[in-house]
């Protein structure tokens, strides 16, 4: 039976969900309803009203109005047309007349529905005030010319989670009275709040996405970096996919000739989105030039690769690469016996392979999409806003505008993560030692679990309780009789009342141990259940402390479990942006053994598209490919910028038997066996229709696995304590999430190697600016710069690992986790 309603919207018939927004149905039919506050996946904020639409003779807002049965819709009548008009005039009420400098010029909102409504003349007048420019951050805003839309406001606490942004109060004179009886109404009101309102920002809460920047519909919030360098239509779009991480997101490199004197040499000048349908993390915004700058073949270097090759026993390389190379380097192993080594995706591989003998698919069951969808989320084993801010935003997402719930687990404390809901009601964050993970996730298994769980499981679970006694105080209403004297009679009355009584007994209840394990108590059931009511959508997001904790066989099939005997779906974060695709494609080894080949890796011999090695390759902005994103699509991305150099087929045109002309021919034949399609490059589509519907290459087939239900239960690790030891944790600062972006000129600056601690931290260590902390382990020393990391807590430090010169990655071993001596150096 279809869930699906009918409706009419100016005489054509649409079919929707119910409770679907009136201007959502509007524009996934083609039906323009104009809208300058709306944002597609975002609750309404009801600030520019321009929205208005009759529905079934009443005037409504479409952003906030849902669909019913039957519904009768017209877009416009002459009063909405007058009403209309009338906020446009507003709107336009000492708005600077700056358009032929102002970086929105040519796609500015407040441009296209001036015109669009064909204001010619001004009803309205009122004295402006001073409104000083200010810089924030990656951005630049103009309160002259904000319209108090407050799409930059929603777009960061129902998207991004962060709540930077917010309206606040501006001196202004008062709107002349006689305007109020003289003016539609909804204009004056939405004048009234602009004329009282601009927006206010807490830098501590900012990511640096910039996705404020993106929805600003006027030139208010503007990236100071590109500001004054380009006027719009000048720029050419290029659909391509975020090279830095593994949401692939669509994004468009923009780029034109770099200067008159040079107009041969195209310059990159911005990135931009489809916002109402994707969002960019900071590095896929601001991390666009990283383009190794080359221009000519140099042929020694190339036949010094050659024989490179000819006497190497393995090629050492990372995930920063495309589906296509990475079908090369299969190839290359296949004809010449190469070990290939991949040291991340080795092992999520490995991870991925246990977690299908128990889920019978070689792929995990949920995306992104679907954690946006759910209205319970759970997040063990990755640091988000930091790993993948995508997989935050859909947390965050799943609790704001599903009305949901939400548990975060994790060992580094995030006062970011926790603006998101209502802690302790909404969401619980729980700051758990490291190793723990194998122990949340049997406690999973105890709370959600369904009757099908295997008995051995049960067994297990059920060897973990044991019978507990408590004290509660429960409340009771007795009747009570008390003799009241009537001051009129003087005589005396009974009179009934109801007196509130507390009363303590003790009550036995069945206690799991595995709560001691994590540092939680009983009461961790009953905050659970209270979070279930009305839930019904699942997901789980499994990130890289789970998939490279050393008990990482048991821990796969324990969330393959979760999977196959709870209601969650199951979501596993590439740990780069094409892990995933490299482990469905390159039979990768271990370890490294003889002359090493490094692809944008340190080895014996190495090309690199950093411009640091003994052969030039082009970065991924100079390159045609595919990546698999975390969604388990295949995503196609486009070249910005020319590469003139050697690339990675002509190696391969050499080496191997049979050869392709261009590297894209290689994209129809990646391995069907892993669920490719072949399809060919130039047959992928790449963009989002009107219906926010994703016609971005295709879908994996998720491919059937032999299951092998054997389970081996392993102990619970816990973390030695050692005295004066600290726990370091591997990551890199936000948004820094390789080399590539560091050599990008907006993070240059920022693309510092050391450790990072926050504040408590830093002050317990005694440290002053300009540090360095000697970082010691039981057979590593490393001499490290100190910084600040003003968005954690607590007293676990991180030490990024984007620099492979710094040889940081040596600290640790497969695990995410080190014990270390910290001391002043």
């Amino acid at each position: 039976m279809s869930d699906l309603i009918s409706l009419e919207i100016d005489g054509k018939l649409c079919k929707a969900k119910e409770g679907e927004s009136l201007l959502n149905i509007a524009r996934a039919n083609g039906i323009f309803v104009p809208a300058i506050c709306y944002l597609t996946r975002c609750s309404p904020t009801l600030a520019c009203r321009l929205c208005l639409v009759e529905a079934d003779g009443k005037q409504v807002y479409a952003c906030n109005a849902k669909a019913k049965d039957g519904m009768q819709v017209k877009t416009t009548t002459e009063n909405i047309a007058k009403e209309r008009r009338a906020i446009m005039e507003v709107y336009d009420v000492n708005h600077p007349l700056q358009c032929g400098v102002c970086d929105q010029s040519g796609e500015c909102e407040l441009q296209n529905y001036t015109l669009y409504m064909k204001v010619d003349s001004q009803s309205y007048s009122i004295k402006d005030v001073p409104r000083p420019t200010q810089h924030w951050g990656v951005m630049n805003y103009d309160p002259g010319l904000c319209i108090v839309c407050e799409k930059c406001v929603t777009v960061c606490k129902d998207m991004i989670g962060s709540s930077a942004l917010s309206t606040v109060k501006r001196g202004s004179d008062a709107i002349s009275k006689t305007f109020k009886d003289s003016m539609p109404k909804d204009a004056y009101s939405m004048w009234n709040k602009l004329n009282k309102s601009l927006i206010g920002f807490d830098e501590n809460s900012c990511t640096d996405c910039g996705e404020c920047i993106s929805v600003c519909p006027v030139g208010a919030l503007v990236s100071n970096d590109f500001q004054y360098k380009s006027n719009a239509w000048e720029l050419t779009k290029i659909p391509a996919s975020n090279p830095h991480s593994s949401d692939c997101a669509l994004m468009y490199y923009e780029r034109k000739h770099e200067s008159i004197q040079n107009h041969d040499k195209l310059k990159i000048y911005r990135v931009t989105n489809d916002h109402h349908y994707v969002t960019l993390n900071g590095a896929a915004r601001f991390a666009y030039d990283f383009e190794n700058d080359v221009q000519q073949k140099d042929e020694k270097s190339f036949l010094e690769a050659i024989e490179a090759f000819k006497k190497a026993k393995t090629i050492k390389f990372n995930s920063f690469i495309t589906n296509e190379e990475a079908l090369i380097l299969q190839k290359l192993k296949e004809e010449h016996n190469f070990k290939l080594v991949n040291d991340e995706a080795f092992k999520y591989q490995r991870f991925l392979k246990e977690y299908s003998l128990i889920s019978g698919k070689n792929l995990y069951s949920a995306t992104l999409n679907s954690v946006h969808e759910s209205n319970f989320v759970i997040s063990l084993g990755s640091f988000l806003k930091y790993d993948l801010p995508h997989a935050r935003y859909a947390f965050n997402n799943s609790i704001i505008l599903n009305k949901g719930a939400g548990l975060y687990f994790h060992p580094i404390v995030d006062p970011i993560m926790e603006k998101i809901g209502k802690k302790g009601k909404t969401t619980e964050f729980i700051y758990h030692q490291p190793l723990k993970e194998e122990a949340i996730l049997y406690l999973l298994l105890d709370i959600f679990a369904d009757e099908s769980l295997p008995e051995d499981i049960k067994t297990y679970l059920q060897s973990l309780k044991e019978k507990r006694v408590k004290t509660v105080v429960e409340t009771k209403k007795e009747q009570v009789i008390e003799k009241v004297l009537d001051e009129d009679s003087g005589e005396e009355k009974e009179v009934k009342k109801l007196v509130t009584k507390k009363e303590e007994k003790e009550v036995e209840y069945s206690y799991c141990k595995l709560l001691d394990e994590v540092g939680l108590d009983e009461n961790f059931y009953d905050l659970v259940e209270s979070m279930l009511v009305k839930k019904d959508k699942f997901s789980l997001i499994i990130g890289e402390d789970v998939i490279t904790h050393p008990n990482y066989k048991t821990l796969a099939k324990l969330c393959a479990m979760i999977d196959k005997y709870t209601k969650f779906d199951i979501l596993i974060i590439p740990t780069k942006t094409n892990t995933l695709g490299v482990s469905l494609i390159c039979q990768l080894d271990e370890k490294v053994e003889g002359f090493a080949i490094g692809y944008n890796e340190k080895a014996d011999y190495e090309l690199s598209a950093l411009g640091d090695g003994n052969l030039d390759m082009p970065a991924l902005n100079q390159q045609e490919g595919t990546f698999v994103n975390i969604d388990k699509r295949v995503v196609p991305t486009n070249a910005a910028l020319p590469y003139k150099g050697y690339i990675l087929n002509d190696i391969a045109n050499e080496l191997l038997s049979k050869k392709q002309e261009y590297t894209i021919d290689y994209t129809s034949k990646l391995p069907t066996t892993s669920g490719f399609k072949q399809i060919e490059f130039d047959s992928l589509a790449n963009y989002f229709s009107n219906d926010a519907n994703e016609h971005r290459g295709y879908i994996l087939d998720n491919i059937d696995v032999q299951i092998d239900n054997s389970f081996e239960k392993t102990e619970i690790l816990n973390v030695q304590e050692h005295k004066d030891e600290f726990i370091i944790y591997r990551a890199n600062p936000m948004n820094l999430f390789n080399e590539f972006v560091a050599k990008s000129h907006e993070f240059e600056r920022k693309a510092k190697t050391g450790i990072y601690m926050s504040e408590k931290l830093f002050n317990k260590l005694q440290l002053e600016q300009n540090s360095k902390v000697r970082v010691l382990t039981k057979n590593k020393t490393f001499d490290l710069d100190v910084f600040i990391d003003e968005q954690i807590d607590g007293e676990i430090a991180y030490v990024s690992t984007f620099d492979k010169s710094y040889g940081t990655k040596e600290l640790f071993d497969s695990y995410r986790f080190i014990r270390a001596s910290l001391t002043k150096a």
